[in-house]
């Protein structure tokens, strides 16, 4: 039987996430550098969750060893900004790097270091802007179609999302209304091309501080 895409939603308020910053020393420049993670329950086991799946404790265990043998082997996972309908991680779309992972009760928990990417700025105006992330995870696995138990179940990643109240909100409107707001489209196409180029980086980040504030203020 072939293993099919799981794509499970975990709530801000679910994941109790915390967004932290941490100080670190710069190995290239030798300076102090700052960066924003966020922690929390990336998937939760032996319950029915709103797509009535159950995934049995013993599943979630697997998957997060699994997923610690990754992150050991290949400093990290990477995830995306919203999930695409796939289980492919587009290198353009990345904007963190899950660095830990771990096992508290029936529940995998992660820790998700924001990236100074296109994708990972935008996760952190976001953040700095009062506005919540959900996570996401992405992976594969066995639904018995008359229980909703899942089985054989693999994590590949777990990406940043809007809050699963309204899944799909995020990222089409701010999209739509970006393509609407002075400037959107050249900040849309700079953000494609602009993964070393850090003048643009910090140009994107501005302009979406001020649009989000704009949206605030209708």
């Amino acid at each position: 039987m072939a293993r099919q895409p799981l794509f499970e939603y975990i709530s801000p308020v679910a994941t109790n996430a915390l967004a932290t910053i941490e100080e670190s020393i710069n190995t290239v420049t030798n300076q102090p550098a700052k960066h924003l993670y966020l922690k929390g329950i990336c998937i939760q086991g032996d319950i029915r969750n709103a797509n009535q799946r159950i995934y049995p404790a013993h599943e979630i265990r697997r998957a997060v060893e699994n997923m610690q043998r990754i992150i050991k082997e290949n400093n990290g996972i990477s995830g995306e900004l919203d999930h695409p309908d796939n289980l492919t991680v587009n290198l353009d779309r990345i904007s963190h790097n899950i660095v830990e992972c771990w096992i508290e009760g029936n529940d995998g928990y992660g820790k998700l270091k924001v990236l100074n990417t296109p994708m990972g700025n935008i996760a952190r105006t976001l953040s700095e802007e009062g506005i919540k992330l959900g996570v996401s995870s992405r992976g594969s696995g066995n639904v018995n179609e008359s229980t909703g138990y899942v089985s054989d179940f693999e994590i590949v990643t777990i990406d940043l999302v809007s809050a699963p109240s309204a899944p799909n909100a995020y990222p089409k409107p701010i999209y739509e209304g970006l393509m609407n707001f002075r400037g959107g489209n050249q900040m849309f196409e700079i953000a494609r091309f602009a993964h070393e180029d850090k003048a643009a980086q910090k140009y994107i980040q501005s302009q979406l501080t001020n649009f989000i504030r704009d949206l605030r203020l209708q």
